[in-house]
């Protein structure tokens, strides 16, 4: 393994927010692969039962269409699902895997598509071996898809704790009190979009009251896209107070208590 190897990948912002992500080893990587493996050898059996029933193909041309139909449903299986997903498929869902782009930013389609059209390549000889040893030569785990499509696997976002003072205080944040909401905010919200609303709302009174009330506006219904808490959780809070009490839960270390 080469020694420069990582097991955490860490991105700062212009705005001083920084967040972590816990990368994921190759067993983890192998047991979810395991699941899609049986997941698409499942699908393209089924497939080559229907072609091969309809009877109007010889059987070398059978076989072949078989192993060409196992090259499209394994390449669309990655690209459908980790596009539907945001970067999971079954077996890293089951695994709490998910697919990131190395700089933090939104993961695009064309890196999808690239990394799963490679994945053939990775798969060479036979198990994983060149992607397997590419992983194991990359700082940060990456096979030869990983590296062409500037992804890595990682485990769920932690964030590190910013100054959260300048944000009013409150006794009782309710959106803590749906674990499974707040870990999806955790999960899906955008760097870029959690330090823009850190600076909202550490600058929100350097702001023209409209601007400010239009600004925040903006960035709650963001925030609500995301993860949509029941009515109960959220009646009484302005749009601005819901923004701080989103950062709350995003920086919230699970266990730690819901002032």
């Amino acid at each position: 393994m080469s020694a420069a190897a990582q097991s955490s990948l860490s991105i700062a912002t212009p705005e001083g927010v920084v967040f972590s992500y816990q990368l994921a080893t190759p067993v983890s990587r192998c047991f979810a692969w395991i699941i899609d493996a049986v997941a698409i050898g499942g699908m393209t059996y089924f497939v080559s039962r229907v072609v091969n029933i309809a009877g109007f193909l010889s059987a070398d041309f059978a076989n072949f269409l078989s192993v060409v139909l196992y090259f499209v449903i394994s390449v669309g299986y990655g690209i459908l699902l980790e596009w539907r997903w945001r970067g999971q498929t079954l077996g890293k869902r089951v695994f709490g895997l998910r697919v990131i782009d190395v700089h933090g930013f939104r993961l695009q389609f064309p890196q999808i598509a690239l990394r799963n059209l490679l994945r053939p390549i990775d798969s060479l000889p036979l198990f994983y071996l060149v992607g397997g040893v590419a992983a194991l030569a990359t700082r940060w785990g990456q096979r030869l898809g990983d590296l062409a499509a500037n992804t890595v696997v990682a485990h769920e976002r932690y964030w590190d704790e910013p100054n959260l003072d300048p944000l009013a205080p409150a006794k009782y944040n309710s959106l803590l009190a749906y674990p499974r909401l707040a870990g999806r905010l955790r999960t899906l919200a955008n760097p870029e979009a959690v330090a823009f609303a850190l600076r909202a709302v550490t600058g929100r009174d350097s702001y023209q009251p409209a601007a400010r009330l239009e600004l925040f506006a903006e960035l709650a219904d963001y925030f609500r896209s995301l993860a949509h808490f029941p009515e109960a959780a959220i009646e009484g809070l302005s749009d601005e107070q819901f923004v701080g009490a989103v950062l709350r839960v995003i920086y919230h270390a699970p266990g730690r208590p819901h002032s």
